[in-house]
């Protein structure tokens, strides 16, 4: 089975997961498109969804699905989003994309998060793939000497710009066997304005496809 194919297996799992009434959160990216394609044919018996991205936005739309603003929306009932990798923690890194700021915020107004990935996706400890950091731009080379203090290997991600009018610093060498305290101590440097792993406000429950069908992973899965 390809990569696109269990990326979509995990995605239409997740419909299962919204209920009628419920105003949605709606991340960024490759398999969130595969479920906001599902959602579309579930537009008449939802709220509306609050996205993470200009991009998932346009996407939304042009299905029909109401796009509500997270500040007239309150709380929201469950998020869906994606991730570059995730732990058996329910830690993750986000950011591949560009919309970890938006993502963390949506995320932290959500009841529910679930996260769907593909197999590849799940590692034992986070920090293959490079962490992406959102920056201030004119704080961008002190916020790199910062990271590389923190055992770090700064790149600037050239020639992109976030919604937010910022840029993106990607990591590599980074072993986040504590991904908590990483996360705190780089929140902590001024310039920066969000990280890219989601460990003090994780997943509540990784749906997983793989070549046998979607595994669920939560918070007492071993």
């Amino acid at each position: 089975m390809d990569q696109n194919e269990k990326k979509r297996l995990a995605a239409t799992a997740a419909i299962d997961h919204v209920e009628e009434g419920m105003l949605i959160g709606v991340g960024t990216g490759s398999t969130v498109n595969f479920f906001i394609d599902a959602l579309g044919a579930m537009k008449r018996s939802i709220r509306g969804a609050v996205s993470s991205s200009e991009a998932s936005t346009s996407r939304l739309a042009g299905l029909g699905i109401e796009v509500v603003e997270l500040n007239d929306a309150g709380t929201l009932d469950i998020y869906v989003d994606g991730a570059d990798e995730a732990d058996p923690n329910l830690h993750l890194i986000k950011g591949g994309g560009g919309a970890l700021t938006r993502e963390k915020i949506v995320a932290a107004a959500s009841q529910k998060f679930v996260c769907i990935i593909d197999d590849s996706k799940l590692v034992d400890v986070l920090g293959q793939f490079p962490l992406p950091v959102e920056v201030i731009p004119m704080a961008r080379s002190y916020v790199g000497r910062q990271l590389v203090a923190a055992g770090g290997q700064p790149e600037l991600r050239t020639g992109f710009v976030t919604d937010n009018g910022n840029q993106i610093i990607d990591v590599h060498n980074l072993r986040l066997s504590d991904a908590a305290a990483m996360e705190t101590r780089l929140n902590q440097i001024a310039g920066v304005v969000s990280v890219g792993i989601f460990a003090q406000r994780p997943a509540d429950l990784l749906l997983i496809g793989a070549d046998n069908g979607v595994r669920s992973m939560g918070p007492t899965s071993t």
